[in-house]
């Protein structure tokens, strides 16, 4: 009767329980799957009294899978990858029907570089829409390996272990600032040197959480004295002097040319990344997707898988 019960899951369910193992925290499983924390939790609490069984360790920092959890996401992957499959068939017989593409993407390329490629090539697709949302890279690799995600654009200082990689664009943040500070003469400098200032923060978003943890790694947090949504609404308010602004260097520079400030590059590894789109397999996605995964990449070679790695 218990293992009747279990069957009894629907794919929402399956895809909330994916998310949240793949995420270690059920509020941001539930963001991903666009459920509230409530409606998730309330899921996930019916999905173990229907199967009579605990899926989920809860701890102070998040959630982890039981052994019953491992097994029941391990099926639930192989069910997404039969979906994919069935989508893709289907698309593939189907006149008339639209089609969504869930992409993610962090927030240098969703800002920076993805607009002008993406906008290309939905104008030669009008019946595809875009499913976009931005998220840290590492958020990014899991989600797509577990099927959440069609198509990831990510920095590859993260385990990609198991997916398709092409290039996409190189990311490098640079420090912005009066062109009257003592620093702005120079072309580079070094992030442990302006731990000491005050700076103008990204409100929310993947890049502001990967300076912060770089921050983190000194054993400091950054003085941020105000957050701005825009690249270009930080870049306006260090250009008046309210603190230093860390942000793409193509952002920077742009802006430099009408808004008087200078731009030093950040020389530290972690502020100049490769970016790559990736799949967990061309042959699962719908053809839509496949052929938007082909036109982000940079080049037209045959994909690569990548060989297991982890690069901090």
């Amino acid at each position: 009767m218990r293992y009747y019960s279990l069957m009894r899951f629907d794919l929402t369910d399956l895809r909330l329980f994916l998310a949240v193992v793949d995420a270690g925290s059920i509020t941001h499983g539930a963001a991903d799957v666009g459920l509230s924390l409530p409606a998730a939790s309330e899921r996930l609490r019916d999905m173990e009294a229907n199967g009579s069984i605990q899926l989920l360790e809860r701890e102070r920092r998040g959630v982890r899978p039981t052994p019953a959890g491992e097994a029941l996401a391990h099926h639930a992957r192989l069910i997404q990858r039969q979906l994919a499959q069935m989508r893709g068939e289907l698309g593939e017989h189907a006149s008339g029907m639209r089609a969504t593409i869930r992409l993610l993407a962090n927030t240098a390329s969703m800002t920076e570089f993805l607009p002008k490629r993406l906008a290309a090539w939905m104008a030669g697709h009008p019946r595809v829409d875009i499913e976009l949302k931005e998220r840290q890279s590492i958020e990014i690799a899991r989600a797509v390996s577990a099927g959440l995600a069609d198509i990831g654009i990510l920095s590859d200082a993260v385990d990609t272990s198991g997916l398709i990689l092409q290039p996409f664009a190189t990311d490098r943040l640079a420090v912005v600032m009066p062109r009257d500070h003592a620093q702005a003469a120079a072309k580079r400098i070094a992030f442990a040197d302006i731990l000491h200032e005050h700076f103008i923060g990204l409100a929310g978003g993947a890049l502001q959480e990967h300076i912060d943890a770089q921050a983190a790694r000194f054993g400091t947090r950054l003085k941020i004295r105000v957050r701005m949504r825009t690249f270009e609404a930080i870049c306006e308010m260090a250009a008046c002097g309210i603190g230093l602004g860390i942000v793409p260097e193509t952002a920077a520079r742009r802006c430099s040319r009408s808004m008087g400030i200078a731009a030093l590059r950040l020389t530290d590894d972690w502020a100049t990344r490769r970016l790559s789109v990736c799949a967990r397999s061309l042959e699962d996605l719908p053809q839509p997707a496949r052929d938007l995964f082909q036109q982000l990449a940079t080049t037209k070679l045959r994909p690569t898988l990548v060989k297991p790695s982890r690069i901090e």
